[in-house]
This record gives structure tokens, C-alpha cells and sequence, in this order.
């Protein structure tokens, strides 16, 4: 289903039953050719009440209006090995947003703010909610893609790295300003709840495609991971985040993410079996995790120098 949002909206309730129907049909077949041909499409009724998440994108509203000296004792501890908590991300000295990230409830890692009452409940509430999204997401992909039942699952069967973000973006001074340049997600599936800003955009047959907020949907977009694994039959999605002049922008973002030790390359299903020659050579995913990481460390002069998975690409 087509919509003014620029892209598909799939209405998820299709699939919470095991009937099949003719409207469970033409959700895969939408999925299917949004994955193959750029890798984005958008969720309803997925199970996630609109309330909730009106109220969750509020609370972080709420939390980054606070003086720095409150949400600087969210930050990362010194030498932690992954920046939970509060973060601030600057480019060219220049602030760009702010940030604070969760990791699976219980995890070591986490710091969470205490303020505003309930931040700290909602924020676990809606890491399982989303968390449980992608789980059904990842078994349609699995079935999109033709593979044996549960494979995916069964592959990606640790829950350990996945994380979730919540964050503020400045308004820009001019329009049109990057709030977060274009990129491609190094992971599986990746949600995206945004507020009523918008910014969020999508390269589609070589042009920038607005996502257009529909309140109470959820963007979905494809990762390097399922790019590869796939043999490039589906497409990680091309997007970035445009600054709107005058106007803050609120968002949420869950990463359905990999064990860093998994092993990844092109399943058999879409290589040997079909007497294809695969497209990437295999890498541990923790190793293509830091290449990400140094862009963001060391960046170089120019965008397009940025390792991306063509750094594991067989010419």
C-alpha cells in the first residue's frame, strides 16, 4: 500500500494470524519489492499502542529540555566500553544532536536518567516492545526471502547486542542542513519512531525520498547484515536525516543487531544452490562493527571514504 508518506505502509496485523488471506499475500509481495529494490517501508498496527508511543517521544522531549548540568550525569563512565547513557555528537565543532543510549534491559552497560519520572520504565518497556516487532519482522524477511522456516531466528538467535537510541536534533539555522549524513545501518533491522519534525529521508532511484511522520507507524529499514546474507537479493536502506530550520526533531531508533562474534556471508540459498558466485567475502561481525566505528573516530576528509560493507565487496 502506497501513501503520501513516499513509501510502502505495511499494515502489520496481517500477519498476527496463521491464515492466509489475500491481504497477508500483498503485504509480502510489498515487502518483498520495497526490500529489493531500496529497503524501507513503514509499519502500522504492530502491536504498539499510539499512546504509548506519543507519551515515550515526549518523555524524551522532556529529558533532553534539561539544563546540561542535569542530563551530564547520565553520561557514559570513563573508559566504558560502550557510551550508554547521555551522549552529545558534534561534527566540525558544530553540535548536531544529543543522544542516550540503551542497551537490552539488564545489561551492565546501561545508565539511565532518573528524570523525568517513568523515562527509565518506558525506555525498557519500549526496547521489549520494539524488540518483539523485529523478532515477527525477521521471520517475514525470513519468509520474503524463500529461506527454510526459522532459519534466521535460529542464526541470529542472541539478543545481547541489540540497542536502542533516543534523540534530539537541533533546529538548523539555514534549511536543509545534515543532522546526519547518508549512510547505510550495519545491522539486521532497524525501527525508527519519529516525531512530527520529520527530516528522515530515503535514496530511491538516485533521489531523496521524504519519510513523512504518520503518527503511530514505525519505519522500517533493511542492515548491511540481511544486504549480505542475501547476496544483495535485498538492499540495505540509503538514508540520512535532514535539519529542519526552526524545528527540533524528537526520534527513536532500535537496531535488531548480531552477536559480534557471528560469522557472516552469503547463505548457500542465494549463492552455491543456485549457481551464483557470492557477492561479498565472509567477516566477523565485530570486525566490520569497529571498521564502522573508526569512521566516527577518525573520519576521513570526504564521505565517500567512509568503510562501508563494499569494503567486503568481490569485485
Amino acid at each position: 500500500m502506497a501513501n503520501n508518506t513516499g513509501i510502502p505502509t505495511v499494515d502489520l496485523s496481517v500477519f498476527f494470524s496463521q491464515d492466509e488471506t489475500e491481504a497477508k499475500k500483498k503485504a509480502f509481495e510489498t515487502i518483498f519489492q520495497a526490500c529489493s529494490s531500496y529497503g524501507f517501508f513503514q509499519i502500522v498496527n504492530h502491536g504498539i499502542p499510539i499512546e504509548f508511543l506519543k507519551g515515550a517521544l515526549e518523555l524524551s522531549r522532556t529529558f533532553f529540555h534539561y539544563p546540561d548540568g542535569v542530563k551530564l550525569q547520565y553520561s557514559s563512565k570513563p573508559g566504558a566500553p560502550l557510551l550508554a547513557g547521555f551522549n552529545k555528537q558534534k561534527e566540525n565543532c558544530v553540535d548536531k544532536n544529543e543522544y542516550v543510549l540503551v542497551f537490552p534491559p539488564g545489561s551492565n552497560f546501561n545508565i539511565y536518567p532518573q528524570e523525568p519520572p517513568q523515562f527509565k520504565e518506558v525506555l525498557e518497556e519500549l526496547f521489549k516492545k520494539l524488540s518483539k516487532v523485529c523478532l515477527l519482522l525477521e521471520s517475514i524477511v525470513n519468509e520474503s526471502l524463500g529461506l527454510p522456516p526459522d532459519l534466521l531466528k535460529q542464526y541470529n538467535n542472541d539478543r545481547s547486542w541489540d540497542f536502542m537510541t533516543t534523540l534530539y536534533y537541533f533546529s538548523a539555522a539555514e534549511e536543509g542542513e545534515n543532522g546526519l549524513t547518508h549512510h547505510e545501518d550495519g545491522n539486521c533491522i532497524t525501527l525508527v519512531i519519529q516525531d512530527e519534525t520529520g527530516g528522515l529521508q530515503v535514496r530511491k532511484d538516485g533521489q531523496w525520498i521524504p519519510v513523512v511522520p504518520v503518527e503511530g507507524a514505525i519505519v522500517v529499514n533493511i542492515g548491511d547484515v540481511i544486504q549480505v546474507l542475501s547476496n544483495k537479493k535485498f538492499k540495505s536502506a540509503t538514508h540520512r536525516v535532514v535539519r529542519q530550520k526552526g524545528k527540533e526533531r524528537f526520534s527513536y531508533a532500535f537496531f535488531h543487531n548480531l552477536h559480534g562474534d557471528k560469522w557472516v556471508e552469503p547463505l548457500p540459498q542465494f549463492t552455491e544452490e543456485i549457481g551464483e558466485k557470492p557477492k561479498y567475502r565472509g567477516f566477523q561481525f565485530k570486525d566490520y562493527q569497529a571498521l564502522r566505528l573508526k569512521n566516527k573516530t577518525h573520519p576521513p576528509a570526504r564521505v565517500e571514504d567512509e568503510i562501508r560493507i563494499t569494503h567486503y565487496e568481490i569485485s
